[in-house]
């Protein structure tokens, strides 16, 4: 299930905020930063069972605040931050976590990174369909049989 369903306006804003925070933007490596449109709407589809822990970060940061996190300027914002890494325990470190790994599984930062954006084997070497010569050796071997316990 979706959380954005489940994480009021309020929350998603302040998700975006705080995820810009920790990823910003980079015009030297041409990376979005992790409050992208693209990447927003992985997170949402994707925290399921994090929604919980992430909706408890959110609801400390804006008790923390006061206010909405977007509407402070960033000096504010910023102390915010800091107090929130000191007292927001695990729901802090699931919701870093959940940026991060959302971050960087978009194929725009893989690739600034160098990282192939398909499945490493076989690299371009293209395997002819019903050979199965690479199973040779395992079928060399002969069977093992092992007693259950």
């Amino acid at each position: 299930m979706s959380a954005d369903n489940q994480l009021t306006r309020t929350q998603r804003d302040d998700l975006r905020t705080i995820a810009a925070m920790i990823v910003p933007a980079s015009d030297e490596y041409k990376v979005p930063g992790a409050d992208d449109p693209v990447i927003q709407a992985d997170m949402l589809a994707t925290l399921g069972r994090d929604t919980k822990l992430v909706a408890a970060a959110l609801d400390h940061l804006a008790r923390l605040a006061g206010a909405p996190l977007a509407g402070l300027d960033a000096e504010k914002r910023d102390a915010v931050a800091q107090e929130f890494r000191k007292s927001g325990g695990a729901a802090a470190a699931t919701l870093a976590r959940v940026v991060l790994q959302c971050y960087y599984r978009d194929d725009r930062v893989l690739r600034s990174l160098g990282i192939e954006l398909r499945a490493p084997f076989p690299k371009g070497h293209v395997l002819p369909d019903g050979d199965w010569s690479l199973l040779d050796p395992v079928k060399a071997r002969g069977g093992s049989l092992r007693q259950v316990p």
